[in-house]
């Protein structure tokens, strides 16, 4: 799913609202995993989400196995 990033952190842990306007959370290692240096407040990015947590941060065709469509 997609989402819009809220809040990010020198760490990088940070935050996204969806389009329904739920605030996802994400820690560090989420972000550490996902091949980005960067995010900044509204930028679009692609989760995927476990229960309540995100599992996965990436923007599409950046990082390993990810193609520009």
């Amino acid at each position: 799913m997609q989402a819009s990033i809220h809040t990010f952190a020198e760490d990088g842990s940070g935050s996204a609202l969806l389009d329904d306007g739920q605030l996802m959370t994400w820690p560090s290692e989420v972000f550490a995993g996902s091949s980005l240096r960067h995010v900044r407040v509204g930028q679009r990015v692609s989760i995927e989400v476990e229960g309540t947590d995100v599992t996965r941060l990436w923007i599409v065709g950046i990082g390993e196995g990810e193609v520009i469509r």
